[in-house]
């Protein structure tokens, strides 16, 4: 073990130690775009998936049916440490931001860029749509091109020369992004077939590979375990949500177009297709080639398996790293063109700050943005098929929760003293529960309950079902579980999403006995 057997490998002078302003370059934009997502943090309201990681942080557990553990293990960090406010909540995503830049710059650096190169590859990240509107929330996606990114800047300094060992590190970080998301299997697998598919390949004579893929597997085993246990409940999730038709679906033409004009910023196209074509040919034979036949596996795998539009977007800062050096090479070799390079940084940044609001980046008031939209008669992409009000789905789904927690509160506090002790409160969905669970808290209400995603693992809490507030169920459906259904009152907040506008009752004497047995049908997973 204390060996390794030969590997193909080239030197490092290409990657020399320190460069003049590079870091002022890194750290700079790095923390430029740190800044600009904390400034805006406070903008709206909680988002709803906000508000389930912050149940699922009272509740820590190996997994959960719609993701893996370390979300919430992020959320009660902050929580414990910063609060609950929403600039706390937004600190980390805000630094993973900050990361993304940061590591992009490394790999372009890695692969021979130098200031304008790291430059134009970070700028491009900072100003792509998707980033922007993911580090405005917290959620798994913000931390979920970390994790690629960092394997890929291990990778290529192997594939550069540096020690075996790193494959160890390698294995820490796949492991954990595992641990974040299970779309870095994704990322294995295109890598692994990457290394098969071209002289890399000989990696794999090294035990120190193995050993990273034995560490990469030890980190997951307890959420592994904990699918295993269940019967592989996030299998049955996606199963649900393919065959509910909830997710917009596309072709693979439009959904290219869709990733290379408003996913990215559509002058950032040039950049990461010409890095793409740079790792493809590999000329030196560094290894680039993996990573190019990763990111085309990795898109592969979307298409035939219909995923969102925005699931290959963690693997995108690689490219434009390489793109900032296929341009810098460009624009060094047309000297009298060399005003070309800061030019077209500020038309990246100023287009970049024109399509930042319809980028889900809160930096507009909401009637600003809507009369935005309105002038450029523009609406962003959808992620799915819900009918939309007067503002897209990610901005929408921020509003109404403190508004739908006071309705339940006014009918909760209506009810006799000893009625409100055993009186559970039901939601259909997470958003649902997760804002009685949080504002409602702050309200005095008890916890909620649902059978929606992993609350339906937290039960019922003991309530019985002789008294429960419940909100947004059809009306018929009530009378057929309960003897009693009074209406208590309507929510309804004009900028949230249609279908968070209902009805919520206080529903008595039910018909299918105890709350506990009739639990397994209340189990919604989609």
């Amino acid at each position: 073990m204390g060996g390794s057997a030969p590997v193909e490998s080239f030197p490092t002078e290409h990657t020399p130690g320190a460069r003049p302003g590079e870091w002022a370059i890194l750290g700079g934009l790095s923390f430029a775009i740190f800044a600009a997502h904390m400034l805006v943090s406070r903008r709206y309201g909680y988002f709803v998936d906000e508000l389930y990681y912050l149940a699922c942080s009272h509740h820590l557990a190996w997994g959960y049916v719609d993701q893996p553990p370390l979300i919430a293990c992020i959320t009660w960090l902050e929580r414990v440490t910063l609060g609950d406010s929403l600039p706390a909540l937004h600190f980390l995503p805000a630094v993973a931001a900050g990361l993304r830049v940061l590591l992009t710059g490394l790999i372009a650096r890695e692969l021979g860029a130098r200031r304008f190169g790291m430059a134009l590859a970070c700028v491009c990240v900072m100003v792509a749509p998707i980033y922007l509107g993911l580090d405005s929330l917290l959620t798994m996606n913000v931390f979920e091109s970390l994790f690629w990114m960092g394997a890929t800047l291990v990778a290529l300094k192997i594939f550069h020369g540096a020690s075996q060992r790193l494959w160890l590190l390698f294995g820490v970080i796949c492991g954990v992004g595992l641990l974040n998301k299970h779309s870095m299997l994704f990322f294995g697998f295109g890598l692994f077939l990457g290394l098969v598919l071209t002289k890399q390949r000989r990696q794999f004579l090294s035990p120190w590979i193995w050993l990273g893929g034995l560490v990469a597997v030890l980190i997951f085993l307890p959420n592994l375990l904990w699918e295993v246990q269940r019967h592989f409940p996030t299998i049955e999730l996606l199963r649900n949500v393919q065959q509910s038709g909830r997710n917009t679906e596309m072709g693979p033409l439009r959904f290219l177009l869709v990733q290379a004009l408003m996913i990215f910023h559509p002058l950032t196209a040039p950049v990461w297709i010409a890095g793409l074509v740079e790792l493809l040919r590999d000329r030196e034979g560094r290894g680039w080639r993996v990573l190019g036949i990763t990111w085309l596996v990795i898109m592969a795998c979307m298409l035939t398996m219909h995923g969102r539009m925005y699931y290959p977007a963690p693997a995108y800062p690689m490219l434009f790293a390489a793109g900032g050096l296929v341009f810098e090479r460009w624009l060094a070799g047309l000297r009298s063109a060399r005003w070309l390079e800061p030019v077209y940084i500020t038309l990246l940044v100023v287009t970049g700050l024109m399509i930042a609001p319809f980028a889900y980046f809160p930096m507009l008031t909401v009637d600003q943005y809507i009369a935005y939209a309105k002038f450029w008669h523009f609406e962003p992409p959808r992620l799915e098929t819900h009918r939309l009000g007067p503002l897209p789905q990610l901005y929408a789904d921020q509003f109404g929760w403190k508004e739908m927690a006071q309705v339940v509160a006014d009918a909760y506090y209506k009810l006799p003293a000893e009625e409100q002790k055993s009186c559970a409160i039901f939601g259909q969905n997470y958003g649902q529960a997760g804002a009685i669970d949080f504002l409602g808290a702050k309200m005095g209400l008890p916890n909620a309950i649902s059978g929606h995603q992993s609350y339906y693992y937290w039960g019922p809490r003991g309530y019985t079902g002789e008294c429960m507030i419940v909100m947004a169920e059809r009306l018929e459906r009530l009378h057929e579980l309960f003897d009693s259904v009074e209406f208590a009152g309507t929510v309804y907040h004009p900028l949230s999403m249609p279908y968070e506008h209902f009805d919520v009752y206080v529903c008595r004497k039910p018909k299918f006995g105890t709350l506990e047995k009739f639990w397994p049908q209340v189990k919604r997973w989609d």
